[in-house]
């Protein structure tokens, strides 16, 4: 189980038709209490999607009753049409839930500029609607696949007797911003909204935000946390957010993983940098490198690439100063060769970049992945 392996939620996948496949592709979850707080970011693309507008005002008062999610169709550029089937869908999880819409959270995923059916989507809803169940977790995080290969779930048991749980979506434009996901969190841990909120952006920050898979941002993404209270467990905030931490992170490295046609997951890691900032900043710049993907790709270990990307940026350092470790070889010494490239190993799937600034004492880590012919070919189709 996933987002129903807390206690008061069930959740369901159900067959909309909006896929030409006939797979699954709405999932319905839903907080049966006593608590409906919640919490949840979107995507900082100011290109934004009608289920983003919708649901960034059904969290503003942060209670939520359900979340309905779409794979099939962004939703996006899609005028006030497109706004009226969101605004509609929230009304028929609303009826056949005995719940305001207002409580109720939209996601949609898929092509964008394409308007959804909404007879079919209201179709969905109230399958979904009629098949809810703790078991349903699983169906749920099938639905809301688009390019993925398989679904991604988490769950984080605490032995105070709280959980959390998490299924996520995303293979393609991962980047910050939270890369093209919709995650849905769920906990039975008694907390208030405000206590959610900050919980989520310290995860999500060094999670979902450190995955720069492809350098594109969605217009899509949205990350929810949904809290039951049933446990009736009040977890030390710490201790609390450093779960969803675990689960985020767990989440994010299987978006990763299942990124379009990648051959290799790449971890960039910036050691001893003068600020926080700074090593994100070297990271991002590194894993945005098309010409460093290339290498990854052709299993050629060229550091030469990753020196030129880190100059890019305005980070505190010596450029002459730099060491890189590429899968514990160290090619690069104070900015001169040392190892030979020749004794680096990249035919695993796991690379691992060290990038040491010598420039103060924090450190990040970014995770991308090659560019490859594969992903090349799924986006020159994606549309067609």
């Amino acid at each position: 189980m996933s987002v129903t392996a807390a206690r008061g939620f069930v959740a369901a996948g159900a067959v909309a038709g909006l896929k030409s496949t006939g797979a699954r592709d709405l999932a319905l979850v839903q907080n049966h209490g006593p608590s409906q707080a919640a919490a949840a970011v979107f995507t900082s693309n100011r290109c934004k999607a009608n289920p983003i507008l919708w649901s960034q005002q059904v969290i503003a008062d942060g209670t939520v009753a359900a979340i309905v999610l779409n794979s099939g169709g962004a939703n996006c550029y899609t005028g006030a049409r497109g706004f009226q089937v969101t605004h509609s869908t929230a009304e028929t999880v609303a009826e056949y839930l005995g719940i305001s819409a207002g409580d109720v959270l939209v996601c949609s995923t898929g092509l964008i500029g394409e308007q959804l059916p909404l007879d079919k989507l209201q179709d969905g809803v109230g399958a979904a609607a009629g098949s809810l169940a703790e078991s349903g977790g699983a169906d749920a995080a099938e639905a809301i696949m688009t390019t993925d290969t398989r679904p991604k779930q988490a769950v984080f048991r605490s032995p105070d007797g709280w959980t959390v749980g998490g299924m996520a979506k995303g293979a393609g434009m991962l980047a910050p911003g939270l890369a093209t996901m919709l995650v849905v969190l769920t906990t039975d841990a008694d907390l208030p909204s405000p206590v959610l909120d900050a919980s989520l952006r310290a995860a999500t920050r060094v999670t979902f935000d450190r995955l720069d898979s492809d350098g594109c941002m969605s217009t899509n993404d949205q990350v929810t946390l949904l809290a039951s209270g049933a446990s009736a467990v009040v977890p030390a905030v710490d201790d609390f957010t450093d779960a969803l931490t675990d689960v985020c992170r767990d989440l994010a490295l299987q978006l990763q993983a299942d990124a379009e046609g990648a051959s290799h997951d790449i971890a960039i890691e910036v050691v001893n940098a003068a600020s926080e900032d700074d090593a994100v900043t070297v990271g991002r710049a590194v894993s945005r490198s098309n010409l460093f993907k290339a290498a990854v790709f052709g299993n050629d270990p060229n550091w030469g690439r990753v020196l030129a990307a880190v100059g890019t940026t305005d980070a505190a350092f010596d450029p002459y100063g730099i060491d890189v470790a590429i899968n514990g070889v160290q090619v690069c010494r104070a900015g001169e060769p040392h190892e030979s490239r020749d004794l680096v190993d990249l035919s695993p799937r796991a690379v691992h970049v060290l990038i040491d600034l010598h420039a103060g004492g924090e450190t990040a880590t970014i995770w991308t992945n090659d560019l490859t012919h594969d992903y090349v070919h799924e986006n020159s189709a994606y549309a067609s």
